[in-house]
């Protein structure tokens, strides 16, 4: 009897998955395509039984003793897989930390063009360190910098949520902020949205620290 044509294939060297006439060992414990429990057999055996349904013989917990096999169909089983794999990557979301950098005595125009920035990098689901830097005497005085720090924090708040209580560092006192679960449920659903119009990416955003 002529062996299917389907079963002449072998994985490519990179792909260690035993697949069919890989499987050298003995015996093999054997699942059904059904998921049935078929117990110890011998591979001939299950190798057999892959051939009469057309599927392929798949060791699925090679460490076993004896290995696991399943019954299955590998190209499909392995184009599955990569498609989990390629949405997981999609859905992980690269967090950033951004530095905004003021001065205790920063002009008004000046703070609101920081705080866009600080609300730029959190709408791109940035983490951002606001950094506030002490000149001199201005070190005398850092109820300055944690109040400019609060003030901040107050004019954002629905959109973020603090990460690390600010904490002097030598001339610098510093702050963490994240993006707040609201945000980020607001970048998930509009990113859901998009996804099925264009069926391209969202452009990146722009990711430039702003120090001043």
């Amino acid at each position: 009897m002529p062996v299917p044509r389907r079963f002449d294939r072998t994985p490519p060297e990179r792909d260690s998955t035993r697949v069919n006439e890989r499987i050298r060992v003995p015996k093999v414990r054997l699942i059904d395509e059904d998921g049935s429990q078929i117990g110890v057999v011998e591979t001939e055996q299950a190798m057999a039984r892959a051939r009469e349904r057309d599927l392929d013989l798949v060791e699925v917990a090679a460490d076993a003793r004896p290995p696991v096999t399943r019954l299955l169909d590998y190209s499909k089983y392995k184009y599955e897989q990569e498609q989990k794999a390629k949405a997981a990557r999609k859905h992980q979301q690269q967090v950033n930390v951004r530095e905004i950098k003021l001065r205790p005595k920063i002009a008004q125009h000046d703070y609101e063009t920081k705080r866009g920035h600080v609300m730029r990098f959190l709408r791109g689901n940035n983490k951002v360190k606001v950094t506030i830097m002490f000149r001199g005497r201005e070190q005398a005085h850092p109820e300055r910098g944690r109040t400019l720090l609060d003030r901040l924090y107050t004019d954002i708040e629905e959109m973020a949520v603090i990460e690390q209580q600010p904490l002097q560092e030598g001339r610098n006192m510093s702050m963490l902020l994240a993006p707040s679960r609201e945000l980020l449920a607001q970048r998930a659903a509009a990113d859901a949205n998009q996804a099925p119009a264009n069926g391209e990416p969202a452009p990146a955003s722009d990711g430039a620290a702003a120090t001043g």
